[in-house]
């Protein structure tokens, strides 16, 4: 997690952020081990569908509106509890998809989720995300924050309910999981 507090005095005689931009961010990496297969768990990611919200707790049907589809990529708004953004997908390689925030009412700069889809020999697939929110306005900052503090169990549970529904879905058994915060 980065919180920035303005420190570095850049050649204008303002603070400049390391990344470029004023704003907390915060970088939380979740795992979890599923009887899935890569293909599978990216059949339920790119689903874009009615019924969103039982795969991913986050994504209410309400808010969900795709505004491109291609072979490889999507363009997608979505969210819920009054907390949406634009996410531009691409999986042209189906073991890696990058999930790129181009609008938010909260989030900005770097902010976007990576999923890493590696299939074991043992059968079962690990799933690394890794999720950024960067605010972009002081309501998106303070949330960034209270995420850096709590986001690994919060979104930990919903990545856990997600991996589970894309189980079930697939008629799978549930494996385990850790997470983690970037400090």
């Amino acid at each position: 997690m980065v919180f920035w507090m303005g420190t570095d005095v850049g050649p204008q005689g303002r603070a400049e952020h390391p990344c470029g931009k004023e704003g907390a961010m915060t970088t939380i990496h979740l795992h979890q081990t599923t009887t899935a297969t890569p293909e599978q768990f990216l059949a339920g990611l790119t689903d874009f569908g009615p019924g969103r919200k039982e795969l991913f707790g986050n994504s209410a049907d309400s808010y969900l509106k795709v505004h491109h589809e291609g072979p490889h990529d999507a363009d997608v708004t979505e969210g819920s509890s009054g907390i949406w953004e634009t996410l531009h997908y691409d999986w042209t390689d189906p073991h890696r998809v990058v999930m790129t925030t181009t609008d938010s009412n909260l989030w900005g700069g770097a902010s976007g989720h990576t999923y890493t889809l590696t299939q074991q020999s043992s059968g079962v697939t690990d799933v690394d995300a890794v999720v950024v929110r960067d605010g972009k306005n002081l309501r998106g900052r303070l949330l960034a924050g209270v995420l850096g503090l709590f986001g690994t169990r919060v979104l930990g549970k919903q990545f856990k309910k997600s991996v589970e529904a894309i189980e079930a879905r697939n008629g799978g058994a549930t494996g385990k999981n850790t997470q983690t915060r970037e400090e």
